[in-house]
């Protein structure tokens, strides 16, 4: 065989994740405008219309179009997040975009976990030292860190994608935490979408730094916290047993 033929596997494995990274940066330069709280503030007559006479096609195409922002990491998952709202109310709105935000980063976790992700946790799992162990430590607590870093704000969407890829996270785990770690934040922009009329009527744009509000950053800090009691659990009771 030759060395052609043997990188050809090597190449595919790295394809899906490639025409991501491609994708999201074409879509950051051409894609702003039309992802944006302005367009939705200019089109919301012409969304409602589409949604009061086609229903069903609206939410399909909805949830479709998020899978593909989210997948893409293209810029405007805020605004897809107000316009579940604005479109759909608080519910079923939060169910349709939590469910597209999380088939959307299942997609990148798979690109990421079948391109680089095997790669990366066998080298960690044949590592010595202070990486095993940390690895060894990730293994045991992988809830807790997958809720973690789902609810803290300032942890980037799609870095929350990548990291548990790259670290072996099984895919059924990375759903169930991406699915209801992602729901208190998603709750938060998507009650902000439903009333998004209002703020049209008086010619304001929305507060999208309510999240950092103290009334709405405390209760997911605490949730963030408590993500991480298993986590102190497990070492206060490791450290007891090494006393006795």
């Amino acid at each position: 065989m030759s060395r052609n033929d043997q990188s050809k596997p090597a190449l595919m494995r790295y394809l899906p994740l490639a025409l991501i990274a491609v994708i999201a940066a074409i879509g950051a330069f051409t894609l702003r405008d039309y992802l944006s709280f302005d367009a939705l503030r200019d089109n919301r007559e012409a969304l409602i219309a589409f949604r009061d006479s086609n229903y069903l096609l609206t939410a399909l195409v909805f949830v479709a179009a998020y899978v593909v922002i989210v997948a893409f990491s293209l810029p405007g998952a805020t605004v897809a997040t107000l316009t579940g709202g604005f479109l759909f109310g608080l519910f079923p709105g939060v169910l349709y975009n939590v469910s597209a935000a999380t088939l959307g980063a299942v997609v990148i976790f798979l690109a990421a976990q079948w391109g680089l992700g095997a790669r990366l946790k066998d080298r960690m799992d044949a590592s010595e030292g202070m990486v095993r162990k940390i690895k060894a430590g990730i293994d045991d607590n992988q809830w807790s860190m997958l809720f973690f870093i789902r609810l803290v704000p300032v942890v980037p969407f799609f870095v929350a994608n990548l990291l548990p890829a790259f670290l072996g996270v099984p895919l059924f785990r990375f759903v169930i935490s991406t699915f209801f770690g992602i729901m208190p934040g998603a709750l938060v922009f998507t009650s902000v979408g439903a009333g998004l009329g209002a703020v049209f009527a008086r010619g304001e744009s929305p507060d999208l730094g309510i999240i950092f509000e103290p009334h709405i950053l405390l209760p997911i800090l605490g949730l963030c916290v408590l993500s991480l009691l298993p986590v102190a659990i497990k070492t206060f009771t490791g450290k007891k047993e090494l006393l006795k």
